[in-house]
C-alpha cells in the first residue's frame, strides 16, 4: 500500500485532487513535522527537517513501496535499533504542517503519475524531492508517508505559512 501525505492541490477539494487522485483507497488528516512556505504563484512547498528523513524515492515505484514497508516494519519493533530513530536533531524551530494521508493500492501507475506532476526527477533538477517521513494522524497514531518537499535553501525566496496550512 502506498501512502502519500499532500498539504497542497493533491488535498480533497484542489484542481488535482480529482485528477490524480481518483480511485484512492482512504483518505485521513495528518500532519507533519515542517515549515510552509508559499511560491508567489501560490503553490504550497513543504520543508521538512533532514533528520526525519527516513528515505529518498526512486524511480521504481515497486522499490518504493517495499523500502516504506520495511521502515514501517522496523519502526513498529518494540526494541529499538541502532538506525531506527532519527540523528543528529538540530533543535531547528519546526513546527506542524497539516494535510492529509492518501492510501493507494496501485503503486506503479500512481507514483510515477503524481511525480511527474511534481517535477520529481531522480538524479535531476526539481523543485520537489519525495521523501519518506512519519506523519502523525488522529489519537496518536504514527505512519510512515511519502512526501513531496523542497531542498535546504528556499527560506527567504517564498512566502511563509507560519500556521502549517496552505488554504
Amino acid at each position: 500500500m502506498l501512502r502519500l501525505f499532500v498539504y497542497g492541490t493533491l488535498k480533497r477539494g484542489f484542481w488535482n485532487h480529482d485528477r490524480f487522485c481518483r480511485g484512492v483507497v482512504t483518505v485521513e488528516d495528518a500532519l507533519v513535522r515542517g515549515r510552509l512556505f508559499e511560491t508567489s504563484s501560490g503553490i504550497p512547498v513543504l520543508q521538512v527537517p533532514e533528520e526525519d528523513i527516513l528515505a529518498v524515492g526512486t524511480t521504481n515505484p515497486h522499490a518504493d513501496v517495499a523500502t516504506q514497508a520495511l521502515v514501517a516494519a522496523r519502526m513498529s519493533i518494540p526494541e529499538p535499533t541502532p538506525d531506527r530513530f532519527p540523528k543528529n536533531v538540530t533543535g531547528a524551530p519546526w513546527g506542524l504542517v497539516y494535510g492529509e494521508l492518501l492510501a493507494f493500492d496501485d503503486p506503479e501507475t500512481r507514483l510515477p503519475a503524481i511525480d511527474r506532476l511534481e517535477g520529481f526527477h531522480p538524479g535531476g533538477p526539481c523543485l520537489y524531492r519525495r521523501v519518506l517521513v512519519t506523519a502523525c494522524m488522529n489519537q496518536g497514531k504514527v505512519l510512515t508517508a511519502w512526501v513531496y518537499v523542497a531542498g535546504s535553501n528556499i527560506e527567504g525566496r517564498f512566502k511563509s505559512l507560519p500556521d502549517g496550512t496552505w488554504r
